[in-house]
């Protein structure tokens, strides 16, 4: 009987401990996805809550899954200073924009490409919170705007505004031909008095 207790007791504290793990290990948040244009420039937001203050050891690393699921690539590492990557893809492309104080991670990375179309992953590990949820953030690159589409949406501008300064010009003529009417109708009404 006395065995079965222990067991009941070390099932307890297991569990206890479990929960306790949950709730001390690193939370990560994203924006899940993120729409650039061609050849510009994209923040990619990460921010971290922890149960622990910031330790000397946190580090923060960004990966990359293309599109066509070819191998994951290091994107960009940190642990006490930011480490862009020597070699691939985004060589010379990341800059750390994070602030560790404000518990932000974030990367932007400079020229985007149709290439750089995928999933960005952001862990952090925030010792002893060593454990938690990696965030994602799904990168959409689309190409610019064509010059057909500009000078489309420019002409419409354009024609509503001539329009509309066309309606205000006419109401303004017909309300003063409406006084001019009126004075003259009152004028003749005085001289005929």
């Amino acid at each position: 009987m006395r065995g079965r207790t222990w067991l009941g007791a070390a099932l307890v504290l297991g569990a206890q401990l479990r929960a306790l793990w949950l709730a001390a290990a690193v939370e990560v948040h994203t924006s899940r996805e993120v729409v650039a244009v061609n050849g510009t420039n994209q923040r990619l937001k990460c921010t971290f809550s922890s149960s622990s203050p910031v330790s000397q050891q946190l580090s923060v690393t960004w990966n990359f899954q293309p599109e066509d699921l070819g191998s994951h690539e290091p994107v960009f590492y940190y642990q006490k200073e930011p480490y862009n990557p020597p070699s691939g893809r985004f060589k010379e492309r990341v800059t750390w924009d994070g602030n560790i104080e404000r518990r932000d991670v974030s990367i932007i990375i400079w020229n985007l490409q149709p290439t750089d179309n995928g999933t960005f992953t952001c862990q952090v590990t925030n010792w002893p919170d060593v454990y938690g949820t990696i965030g994602e953030v799904r990168l959409r690159v689309v190409q610019k705007v064509s010059f057909s589409e500009i000078h489309f949406l420019a002409v419409a501008i354009g024609s509503a505004s001539v329009l509309m300064i066309v309606v205000v010009t006419a109401g303004i003529l017909c309300r003063q031909h409406r006084r001019k009417a009126r004075d003259k109708k009152l004028e003749v009404a005085d001289t005929e008095l």
